[in-house]
């Protein structure tokens, strides 16, 4: 019973193509941890390598009943889901420790798995959770290691929302992003993009306004061709000929997809954030906020990011609203007057 249990809790394996652009990424447990927003990097490596010795270290002979090792395996887990919570966010925790075979297991604990007749079974599910747990420490340690090292180099890192892209002055392909930001000019940027401003203009590209859908169109098409089906691409190398003030550094861009089993937030924007946060914690740095947005400027400053908020077009001088109420002489006017039907007199018959 608990073994086809365990069975039916596995997990399978699925890959996803966004839709727009050739990335394919392959969903399996193995996941990148997130440290929770003030926790350093590097205090969750040291955690995740303790923990990982010491379930590798539970593999070995142990002197009792598998009952007594069953057990002595869900107090690890239990005081292991501890440790972790302050450090990674809980999806993260239930991913690596508290797994759907250990509830399994706690269950099968607690419903009486006592009994030599199922010493056999016991010792054989335990040692099957036991290496899957090294296994899966193992892939948190992999992925957090390589994350760190692709963005241990020196450059600023930059999140814009989709805002930016639709109605900042310039389109991606020529925008000065070290101008606009105010950054040292030869030094070098990290343009990231969370999958889910991809997602909102795919989605502007189909339904959003004009000027909307050509940019958004565009920011794709830029983002195709630089990428070539990767995550990671050059848009603009580093020009330190001429003089000081004329030097540009280079322009990385980036694709941050969501991690197997991320659930976004509701709100796009408010996911844009939280994506930038969690960026913040994994590259041990500053993320710049880039937005046009109002709400977004200040919903990126209450989560601790930097933002850089592009001035709004100014609308001029405000129109003379009583004026605009009344009837119009112009050639829209007399148009409506023409097509108006005349007006019916009443004749008095009496």
């Amino acid at each position: 019973m608990l073994s086809r249990a365990l069975e039916a809790t596995a997990a399978p394996v699925r890959s996803s193509i966004h839709p727009c652009l050739g990335w394919r990424h392959w969903h399996n447990p193995s996941m990148l941890v997130t440290p929770l927003p003030g926790v350093h990097r590097d205090n969750v490596l040291v955690l995740l390598r303790t923990l990982r010795n010491e379930v590798d270290n539970m593999q070995g002979p142990f002197d009792g009943p598998a009952y007594s090792r069953l057990v002595r395996y869900l107090r690890w887990a239990i005081g292991a889901a501890r440790r972790l919570s302050g450090q990674i966010h809980t999806a993260d925790v239930d991913r690596l420790v508290l797994t759907r075979h250990y509830e399994a297991l706690l269950a099968g604990a607690s419903g009486g798995m006592a009994g030599s007749h199922q010493e056999g079974m016991v010792n054989d599910l335990v040692s099957l959770e036991l290496a899957e747990r090294v296994q899966a420490f193992d892939d948190a340690l992999s992925s957090l290691e390589q994350r760190i090292s692709r963005w241990g180099k020196r450059e600023w890192f930059v999140v814009a929302d989709s805002s930016f892209y639709i109605q900042n002055a310039d389109k991606l392909a020529d925008v000065d992003l070290h101008r606009v930001l105010k950054l040292p000019p030869a030094e070098p940027i990290r343009l990231l993009f969370p999958i889910t401003v991809v997602d909102e203009l795919d989605g502007l590209k189909e339904a959003g306004r004009h000027q909307a859908r050509w940019r958004a169109t565009h920011t794709l098409g830029l983002l195709d061709s630089v990428l070539a089906g990767s995550t990671f691409g050059i848009l603009r190398y580093s020009d330190t000929t001429g003089e000081p003030a004329t030097w540009r550094g280079e322009v990385n861009l980036e694709i941050v997809l969501d991690q197997p089993g991320h659930v976004r937030l509701p709100i796009a924007d408010d996911e844009i954030i939280d994506r930038a946060v969690a960026i913040q914690a994994l590259a041990a740095r500053d993320v710049r906020l880039l937005t046009c947005d109002t709400g977004q400027h200040t919903r990126g400053r209450a989560a601790g990011l930097t933002v850089t908020k592009i001035a709004a077009k100014d609308p001029g001088p405000e129109p003379d609203w009583a004026a605009q109420d009344k009837p119009g002489n112009g050639t829209r006017a007399r148009r409506r007057a023409q097509q108006a039907p005349p007006e019916t007199t009443q004749v008095d018959t009496a």
